[in-house]
């Protein structure tokens, strides 16, 4: 197959829409975005997140019901989420005030007993439902949520049905993390010897089967050996990223669903998912954290500083992608799709990066602060089963530095030979156990960097 080197031109749609969509703007207001995974909620504390720039926070009333509001008192503008949950209803730490379903202000201490608590009180709240494990928001009118456009996993009821979950927080924005997923092309290079080998690069044969407000369906395989099965990839708007595979007459199913949230400028969050009933026991058995620390986070590393520093050379050059990108039929077609997507449909949301057109995507100084590798606040803070081990390993290591001190000091003033050697071994033993908990340690803080 020959390299072709022009640059795309645009994919001609098959769109099933019965309406002309050349009018058409996708409405960010009504669909779902993902929270977190439920796992990662800390237990009896409101947790706070945003959309686009607007605060918010989720917590749990006294019936076990997710809320979720705008993370501002209505009194004088403190967080919400800095406060506390008294019997289902969030406390403001400031002066107290309380809010509990609906966003309603339940109780005002500074108010007379007898006294009528102001309509005004009550803070914009936003209907959460929980679905395979995750919690998502409406970001409109609750009334106009429709539960079925939650973009849930088909084969989640699957027999031998198993996923890893990862979350990560990123320093670029949700449009830079879609089009880096979306793209097959850069993993043999970007993740050589950790998720694939650079002697697989290869010209790829991507086919965008359909484009339409709804996202984009497509799909790809490689071109090296003839004939190879093609691979599921689709875009469903705006949030998710889904990698399909399998075989259906041995009952075989796989995939990996990229889900991500615009936390504001310059920043979002991906909850990513890989299930299927392909697991090995080996895999089934690994804690959450040992998968994170051997595997997720360097897949992620591996992309996030080359994503950061693509972000700003398009931000200094100040020119579209079209002028900037020199894409290639054999891998860049997703790419192209993604970001002439945004141009068609993208023009309400808050901010976007086309491919002629762009929308709030300069960067500022307060920015530059967000680019940075650090593993320890992008996930393990936010992951709950890093974020155990970690404060596990912590207690670990400082346990045995003081069984190490103690020990010598016995093996000091000891007049027994038996008692000093035996003191000696154990107080050894207890520093290794030290450096083992260090080295472990600083893998929940210390990023990987490509070489």
């Amino acid at each position: 197959m020959s390299l072709e080197t022009k640059t795309l031109q645009a994919t001609t749609s098959t769109s099933t829409f019965e309406t002309p969509e050349e009018n058409q703007e996708f409405n960010w207001r009504q669909c779902w975005y993902p929270v977190t995974f439920v796992q990662d909620l800390p237990p009896n504390r409101p947790y706070s997140f945003s959309l686009y720039d607007e605060p918010l926070v989720l917590f749990k009333d006294q019936n076990g019901q997710f809320i979720c509001l705008t993370d501002r008192c209505s009194h004088r503008a403190a967080r919400l989420s800095d406060g506390q949950i008294i019997d289902g209803k969030i406390e403001c730490s400031y002066h107290g005030w309380q809010f509990g379903n609906d966003g309603q202000c339940l109780h005002i201490p500074q108010l007379p007993a007898d006294a009528k608590i102001p309509v005004n009180a009550c803070v914009p709240s936003f209907k959460v439902v929980e679905r395979q494990g995750m919690i998502w928001m409406w970001a409109g009118e609750a009334e106009t949520a429709i539960d079925e456009l939650i973009p849930s996993l088909p084969d989640g009821e699957m027999p031998e049905w198993f996923n890893l979950d990862y979350v990560r927080d990123l320093p670029y924005d949700q449009s830079y993390f879609i089009e880096n997923v979306i793209d097959p092309a850069h993993v043999p290079i970007s993740h050589d010897g950790i998720m694939g080998s650079r002697k697989d690069a290869q010209p790829l044969e991507l086919e965008v089967i359909d484009s339409n407000i709804q996202g984009i369906k497509g799909r790809w395989r490689g071109t090296r050996t003839p004939n190879l099965p093609w691979m599921s990839l689709d875009f469903i708007a705006p949030n998710l990223i889904l990698y399909k595979f399998g075989n259906e007459q041995q009952g075989k199913f796989g995939g990996t669903a990229l889900y991500s949230i615009p936390l504001g400028k310059n920043k979002c969050r991906i909850l990513i998912r890989n299930y299927g009933n392909l697991f090995s026991k080996k895999i089934k058995l690994m804690p959450p954290w040992l998968d994170h620390i051997l595997i997720r986070n360097k897949i992620l590393e591996g992309d996030l500083q080359l994503v950061v520093e693509q972000k700003a050379q398009i931000e200094r050059l100040g020119e579209n992608l079209k002028e900037v990108y020199l894409p290639l039929k054999t891998s860049d077609t997703f790419v192209v799709e993604y970001r002439k997507w945004l141009d068609k449909f993208g023009s309400s949301l808050p901010f976007y990066q086309g491919y002629s057109t762009s929308k709030n995507v300069g960067s500022n100084e307060s920015d530059q602060k967000l680019i940075t590798l650090d593993r320890f606040s992008q996930h393990t803070l936010i992951c709950s089963s890093c974020n155990q081990a970690y404060q596990v390993t912590n207690k670990v290591k400082q346990s045995c530095i003081g069984v190490a001190i103690a020990l010598a000091a016995v093996a000091i003033i000891a007049d027994d030979s038996r008692i000093r050697i035996a003191a000696i071994s154990v107080s050894l033993v207890a520093v290794v156990m030290s450096a083992m908990a260090q080295t472990l340690k600083t893998h929940f803080q210390r990023s990987y960097t490509r070489h």
